[in-house]
């Protein structure tokens, strides 16, 4: 997918750019060449490879750092209803705003 200088120039437009004609084309070059290395990583078939969660994990084994999923809080409904104006059987009470 290769650009052209309009496309640029829409851009820079929306990006609230006020670039130069010298600019303007020398963004078209690096826009470009930033696509075509896109197509060149989007035709590799990547079918089987793992997902790494880090890139160190390619390279040596990395030991995550993961706490143990359990509750560390208990039911504070009644102390974080305190300082609410209007409490009815557990819920906040709030005024009526649609007619």
């Amino acid at each position: 997918m290769a650009l052209t200088s309009q496309d640029v120039s829409r851009i820079a437009h929306l990006a609230r750019l006020d670039l130069q004609a010298a600019e303007s084309s020398e963004m078209l070059t690096q826009l470009n060449g930033f696509f075509k290395i896109v197509e060149q990583m989007s035709a590799v078939d990547t079918r089987g490879v793992e997902p790494l969660y880090t890139p160190l994990s390619a390279v040596q084994e990395v030991a995550l750092r993961l706490r143990e999923d359990v509750v560390t809080e208990g039911n504070q409904r009644e102390l974080n209803q305190r300082s609410a104006p209007a409490v009815e059987d557990g819920l906040f009470l709030v005024p009526k705003v649609i007619e």
